[in-house]
């Protein structure tokens, strides 16, 4: 589609009409209408607005002209997938895995391949074939190319150590010893618990990252810790996630 095209369906996805999407980034009426006939197009600030209101990436907003891929991962991205700004604002390089609220997630190309190897394995690759891949693409990202410049000076993996301190200092019958923490997408690890009274709750936000780790226990089961600035979460489940059940929520 074109930008004319995309403008509009998001428009009346909203339910908006062109004056009061003209408000919402300070433009006219006429200036939306313009759009959306195909005579103009938004500026750079104007799309980064409508881009933060119909969270879409400006690529999205221009046709999708390109193939966008995470540059730390590969990852081909969806608007979906994308991460964040701190202040909401798409950021069309990386993906919600591999930077979070401002800050990178992956500093050591091995863990990172460590765990998209895990993904990859049985999907039309064997181990070895997504390691070597893996290998092979990941130092021709821009992150990778800029690593040096772009570290946080150890933050993140100092507060992950200190979530894998907390977790290891539970003292939950059972489970294992938490080494590593990967980041987690919410939508994707969001779990529906049953509890007492009958009710079954939600603790994640679908559209944040965490960290976290599934830990094989005993008798089939599964133990999943998750974490972030302000609680830890402790559960368990069977193969393919099946009766999962809550140990523990702590406010950190």
């Amino acid at each position: 589609m074109e930008t004319k095209e995309v403008i509009l369906e998001l428009r009346n996805k909203k339910g908006l009409s062109q004056e009061q999407l003209a408000e919402k980034v300070f433009v006219t009426r006429q200036a939306v209408s313009r759009w959306e006939t195909g005579e103009t197009q938004p500026n750079t600030e104007t799309l980064k607005l409508l881009s933060q209101l119909f969270e879409v990436s400006i690529n999205t907003l221009l046709g999708s002209p390109q193939k966008l891929i995470c540059q730390c991962c590969g990852m081909p991205l969806e608007d979906e997938m994308m991460s964040r700004e701190p202040d909401g604002i798409i950021n069309e390089g990386y993906c919600k895995w591999c930077y979070a609220d401002g800050n990178y997630t992956y500093h050591d190309m091995d863990d990172l391949i460590d765990v998209c190897v895990k993904h990859m394995a049985g999907d039309g690759f064997t181990e070895e074939q997504a390691r070597t891949y893996m290998k092979g693409m990941l130092p021709g990202l821009d992150y990778w190319k800029n690593h040096s410049n772009l570290e946080d000076g150890g933050k993140t993996e100092k507060f992950k150590k200190q979530l894998i301190d907390e977790f290891n200092a539970l003292g939950i019958k059972g489970m294992p010893k938490v080494e590593k923490l990967n980041a987690l997408v919410g939508g994707y690890v969001n779990i529906e618990y049953p509890l007492p009274g009958g009710m079954n709750v939600k603790f994640l936000d679908d559209s944040a990252t965490y960290f976290g780790n599934q830990l094989e226990g005993e008798n089939g089961r599964f133990f999943g810790v998750i974490g972030n600035a302000d609680f830890l979460l402790v559960s368990t489940y069977g193969k393919d996630v099946t009766e999962p059940e809550l140990v523990l929520y702590k406010k950190r």
